[in-house]
């Protein structure tokens, strides 16, 4: 074991380094300079795809949104792809693809190039688990869907998919569960459920944001 993390670690380092950086490359404040915005003055004042979709439309969300989960996909990918070249074929993978990821969800969250004030870190999650643990998407998704669907809340949706994360790689992961695999989940969960400690606070005061999920409905009913 310890031979394992004498060579795991200094790549470890590496990796971290890439993914932060990637990570820090936000892109609600990237697209937001193409348009002279910058949407942490605007709305909730976070630099996420919720807030750009209800300060600035549609195809600025989603601009953001693929922006933040491809970065977080190219962390958990890529960056132990780079170290293997670099560095030598090592055996340790997944071990490299969970300090990337996590790596690049804290970028996104204090981003070195937009004065480390960033969004709550859940598309580049998402992004990351698509490459290192892609079975559990799914869920994570359902689970989000069907809250926001029942109470509008978008930030206790995301609360609770990442949550779901923890129980769903026990079940969909590999058999026995690698504890790198087993820590990202917990360690994702972990962050998710802090960022979002405002909108808990919110909740509990009864002045959280909400969608209006009664249009969505009815704008099925009319067009089915």
């Amino acid at each position: 074991m310890s031979g394992t993390w004498a060579m795991v670690w200094p790549h470890g380092l590496v990796v971290a380094m890439l993914g932060y950086l990637l990570g820090s490359v936000s892109g609600s404040l990237v697209l937001g300079r193409l348009q002279s915005v910058d949407i942490r003055a605007m709305g909730s004042g976070n630099a996420g795809g919720t807030n750009a979709l209800r300060t600035q439309g549609w195809p600025f969300a989603l601009g953001v949104v693929a922006i933040d989960i491809g970065k977080g996909a190219l962390a958990a990918g890529v960056a132990p792809f780079i170290v293997t070249l670099v560095f030598g074929a090592t055996t340790a993978w997944l071990t490299l693809a969970t300090i990337a990821g996590l790596a690049a969800i804290l970028g996104h969250i204090w981003p070195l190039y937009f004065g480390f004030r960033g969004g709550k870190g859940a598309g580049t999650a998402v992004g990351a688990v698509a490459v290192i643990a892609p079975s559990c998407i799914g869920p994570m998704f359902l689970v989000w869907l069907v809250t926001v669907l029942v109470t509008g809340y978008v930030g206790l949706a995301t609360i609770f998919a990442g949550v779901v994360l923890i129980p769903t790689v026990w079940w969909l992961g590999p058999h026995p569960l690698p504890p790198a695999l087993a820590g990202f989940a917990i360690a994702v969960a972990v962050v998710i459920v802090l960022t979002h400690r405002g909108n808990i606070q919110r909740l509990i005061e009864g002045n959280e944001n909400r969608f209006d999920t009664q249009k969505l409905w009815r704008r099925r009913d009319r067009s089915s």
